[in-house]
């Protein structure tokens, strides 16, 4: 009986190894840290951050400012909290008050009417709209400030928590949405990390080096609004996958077979 017991303990043991030796895969070390050919130094920090251009379906907060406070109530018919105002009525979005950019680009706003607002960017369109209430004689002196109400940026593929990441400030480089995301994985492709950005209607594509130096002074170091991460996997998890894929079944029989013999050993 002794003798039984041993060799099924033995047989589980032999099971055991059999997954552990499935489940692991060497890796270049250099594939899976950050920066590798970046030396010591100062890199220059005036990276312009991008101004994301207006695109349908963005959620925009416009409030108008002026000295004389009561000539813009007519343009901030709700006052919200801290004194600040926003639009409501068919402007109002769920729980958050702004103007949503319909379908044909433009937003609806009091007085003016419909303002193109798609493909511009915020100081473009509070330059817009400044002019517009100069020309009509609304206001002596506007002041106009605009932020996006859904500026958020997606991080997908090898990362250890997917993501939509909202961002309040507007500002964010990809280091920072990399990091909200919990970070690349060990298979994360760290030489060809995507972003998908849409501009005017059309989808651009940029596949960044995180290795190299010159993501520091790349203009895709900041992302913009409604930017796509993609992180590509790399190709040891695509050969762990298949070898998975090919050994898993046999490991299953054997470990099926093995449990058998050991009970009809223990018989």
């Amino acid at each position: 009986m002794l003798k039984k017991r041993s060799l099924f303990y033995i047989v589980r043991t032999h099971s055991y190894l059999m997954l552990l030796v499935l489940a692991i895969s060497c890796t270049d070390t250099k594939k899976v840290t950050y920066f590798n050919g970046v030396q010591d130094g100062n890199i220059s920090a005036m990276i312009q951050i991008p101004e994301s251009a207006i695109q349908k379906n963005d959620i925009l907060s416009i409030t108008i400012g002026d000295l004389n406070p009561e000539g813009t109530k007519i343009f901030n018919p709700i006052a919200t909290e801290g004194g600040n105002a926003a639009a409501a009525g068919p402007n109002t979005i769920g729980n958050s008050q702004g103007y949503l950019v319909n379908s044909d680009g433009n937003i609806q706003f009091p007085i003016l009417g419909n303002i193109k607002a798609e493909g511009l960017t915020k100081t473009q369109l509070k330059d817009k709209i400044s002019r517009t209430i100069l020309d009509k004689k609304l206001l002596i002196d506007p002041i106009v400030t605009i932020r996006f109400l859904n500026f958020r940026v997606t991080v997908l593929g090898e990362v250890n928590h997917p993501t939509v990441v909202t961002v309040p400030n507007e500002k964010i480089s990809l280091l920072e949405a990399i990091g909200l995301a919990g970070d690349l994985t060990l298979y994360g492709k760290r030489q060809n990390v995507m972003i998908i950005r849409e501009e005017n209607e059309k989808r651009l594509i940029k596949h960044i080096d995180l290795n190299s130096s010159e993501l520091f002074t790349s203009k895709y170091y900041y992302l913009q609004s409604n930017d796509i991460v993609y992180v590509e996997p790399n190709k040891a998890k695509v050969a762990t996958a298949n070898r998975s894929a090919q050994w898993l079944p046999i490991f299953l029989s054997g470990l099926s077979l093995a449990a058998i013999v050991a009970d009809r050993l223990l018989q």
